[in-house]
Formats: C-alpha cells, sequence, structure tokens
C-alpha cells in the first residue's frame, strides 16, 4: 500500500540557518548519499535569500527547481495543506517541480523561523498525543536562513542534503545515526539534521546498520549487532519500556499475569519459567467492570534459546493455517536478557527506538536496506525492526 505522510524537516545552524517548514509527500526510491561534509567558508545558505526567487536559485545548486507558481491553487501543492500564507509566519508560499525525479518542492518564506519551528513541534507533539507516534520520524523539512523547502521525492531530499540546509525533527525518537551532523533547532526538543531518513531504506545510508552478508543458511544475516536493551529486574524493564508501554495500571502477581483476553494474547503461553523467563509482569487493564485493554506483557529472561525456541514454533503454529499472525496474537520483542509482549504496531514502532528487535520466523523474511537484521538464538528466525505488515510510517 502506498502510503504518504506529511514529512517535515528544520535546519537552522548556530552559525547560519534558521529557518522551517514541511509538506505532504511520499517516500522516492534513488541513490544514496552519504553526511555532507562542512562548508570551509561562510555557506551560501548562510545568507539572506530574496524571497521565492532567491530560494529557488539557491535550491538549483543542489537540485532541479524548475516552474516556480506562488498561485494558492496550483495542483502540485499538498491536497491537505500543512501551512500556508498568514500561518506559522510565513509571507510567501510557492512550488516548483524537480522533472528528473518527478516530484515537488513546497517553499516557504517565513518572517520568523523561531515562531516556525515552535508551530511545527507543537504540531509534531498534537500527532503524537493523539495516537500517531510515528509522526515526523520522516521529516522532509529543510531549513535555510529566510527560507524552507519540503520536497516530495526522496532523492530530491538526498540532493538538498548536500547543501547547508538541515532538516528538522521534533519526534523525540527520530534517529541520526553516528556520521552525521546533529545541530540544535531554534526551539527546545528538536534537531536539525543532514539525515534523510525514509520508511523504504531509500534514504540516507545508516552505516550503524550491520549489512547482510552470504552466510549459507537463507534468512540468516551477519553476525554483530548494534546492540540490544538489558535490564535487572521486571521494575527496571517496567521504567524502561515507559512511556512507550503504558504501565500506569501494573501487576506482577502471577494469576493476574497469566490472564488473556479475546483482544490480547500473549506470546508466553503456561508455566513461564518453561519459557526460559525469570520474572514477568502486565501492564494495562486485564478486565473488571469493563473490557480487557492495553495489555502488554513485560519479561525478564534467564533463558534466550529457550524463549525465542518456543516462540518460533508457537509463531509457526499460527502462520500455518492461513499464512499470516492472528492480529490479537502478541509479537515477541526482544533485548539482551528482556522481551515484551504487545500485539500493538505503535507501541512496537517506539520500542524499536529502544534498540528492541521483532523475532521473526517467517520463512524466507528478508528485510530492505536501512532496517536493522540480526541472528536470532534459534535458527530460522531473524531479529529485526521491519514488520511487512506495519512499516514505519
Amino acid at each position: 500500500m502506498r502510503i504518504q505522510r506529511i514529512l517535515t524537516t528544520t535546519a537552522a545552524t548556530l552559525t547560519c540557518l534558521a529557518t522551517l517548514s514541511a509538506c505532504e509527500g511520499d517516500a522516492g526510491g534513488g541513490a544514496v548519499a552519504g553526511p555532507a561534509a562542512p562548508a570551509a567558508s561562510a555557506p551560501a545558505a548562510a545568507r539572506d535569500v530574496d524571497g521565492l526567487t532567491g530560494a529557488q536559485q539557491y535550491l538549483r545548486q543542489y537540485t532541479s527547481c524548475e516552474d516556480l507558481s506562488a498561485a494558492p491553487d496550483d495542483p502540485r501543492l499538498p491536497s491537505t495543506e500543512f501551512t500556508g500564507v498568514g500561518k506559522w509566519s510565513v509571507t510567501e508560499r510557492g512550488v516548483c517541480s524537480d522533472r528528473p525525479e518527478r516530484g515537488d518542492v513546497i517553499l516557504y518564506v517565513p518572517s520568523d523561523m523561531k515562531e516556525f519551528q515552535t508551530r511545527y513541534k507543537q504540531r509534531v507533539m498534537d500527532r503524537i498525543a493523539a495516537g500517531d507516534g510515528d509522526y515526523g520520524l520522516f521529516s522532509r523539512v529543510f531549513v535555510g536562513k529566510g527560507f524552507v523547502a519540503t520536497p516530495t521525492k526522496t532523492k530530491t531530499a538526498l540532493a538538498l542534503a548536500r547543501s547547508e540546509m538541515r532538516i528538522l525533527t521534533c519526534n523525540p525518537t527520530a534517529p541520526v545515526p553516528e556520521g552525521y551532523k546533529r545541530e540544535k533547532a531554534l526551539v527546545e526538543g528538536c534537531q536539525l539534521s543532514d539525515f534523510v531518513a525514509s520508511a523504504d531504506g531509500s534514504g540516507s545510508p545508516n552505516l550503524q546498520t550491520p549489512q547482510e552478508a552470504p552466510t549459507g543458511k537463507p534468512g540468516q544475516p551477519a553476525g554483530g549487532s548494534l546492540g540490544l536493551p538489558r535490564a535487572g529486574s521486571v521494575a527496571e524493564l517496567k521504567k524502561l519500556v515507559t512511556p512507550a508501554v503504558d504501565c500506569s495500571q501494573f501487576s506482577t502477581d502471577p494469576e493476574t499475569v497469566a490472564i488473556e483476553s479475546i483482544d490480547y494474547t500473549p506470546v508466553v503461553d503456561g508455566d513461564p519459567l518453561s519459557w526460559g523467563v525469570t520474572g514477568r509482569g502486565l501492564c494495562g487493564a486485564p478486565a473488571g467492570a469493563q473490557r480487557a485493554h492495553n495489555l502488554n506483557w513485560l519479561d525478564v529472561v534467564g533463558d534466550m534459546k529457550a524463549l525465542q525456541t518456543k516462540a518460533k514454533a508457537a509463531q509457526l503454529a499460527d502462520l500455518k493455517d492461513d499464512g499470516e499472525l492472528r492480529r490479537t496474537a502478541s509479537r515477541l520483542l526482544v533485548g539482551e536478557n528482556v522481551a515484551v509482549e504487545t500485539n500493538s504496531p505503535d507501541i512496537r514502532s517506539q520500542l524499536y527506538q529502544k534498540q528492541f528487535l521483532y523475532l521473526n520466523c517467517l520463512p524466507g523474511f528478508s528485510a530492505p536496506a536501512g532496517y536493522r537484521l540480526e541472528r536470532a538464538k534459534v535458527e530460522g528466525c531473524v531479529l529485526t525492526n521491519y514488520e511487512p505488515e506495519h512499516p514505519v510510517r
């Protein structure tokens, strides 16, 4: 399914940049670009530009920007407006086309870049609070002094990442791998970088991610890991996964933890010790006057291989009927000596940002470039942060 999102980015360096904006677009494929080299002298983006025309001239140094138009009814403008003239201090808005990539670039000229960034951050926080935890992870808000550019195609974004513009991200879980610039935005809680994140892996290369190599065993990636989380107790694990997992209602009572409902089925079934689990807790409301909701299980694991072995058998049994996992069935996300059982894609997305990985035992599974893919403890399974049915948006 083709997923469209409003992608947002801003860049404001302490010495040269100060602006931001966003537009709705889709990630396009293409070659990747590495981190931009630092400028040897005052960057072009540090100089004021003359409105939309000046912004176009700057962009043309790095990418195509043709047929500039400021018409409010231009069909190239996003159908769901991110912001426009008279909002967020924007005095001009326009659009130009990157014809080689069959995409467009939305341009904004704000009079107050801090105001623009403040408004953008509030938008991100509001969307996250409304349940869209991934909003803003793949920002395309490129900021230069006096203007903002928001390309709709990933290849255009990669070209602009080589400029002195920077991408604004305000989602607190947005990653910036080692090797890329990290700079302060004009508002607290946001950052500027030259890393182009993309849901399909076609953005900037994540040089921290281990690359898959031939091993003679299909589906098994090369060794090496970026590291997995660990905790010394259930209480410590609870603290680690908050606020991704709502543990405002929490229990370690064995009878309560053993509860499952029509909507929430745990991975661990029966005696936890036989699964290698030495400590277990339940976050959520198990039942009572109302239907159970928000059930997620936290596990401290003494024998990770035993846990993964039994989880693999359960997963394959679930797949046997129709080749798909039940929507009510929890997925097992593991750390070094801990695990979380959840059937919430939103929670899993947040836990991936905390370096938890999903145990996937689907035969023939592979992950696109840019996602993590590491060895599991059991043959025929991998650890990954990629879910084909729920790709990161």
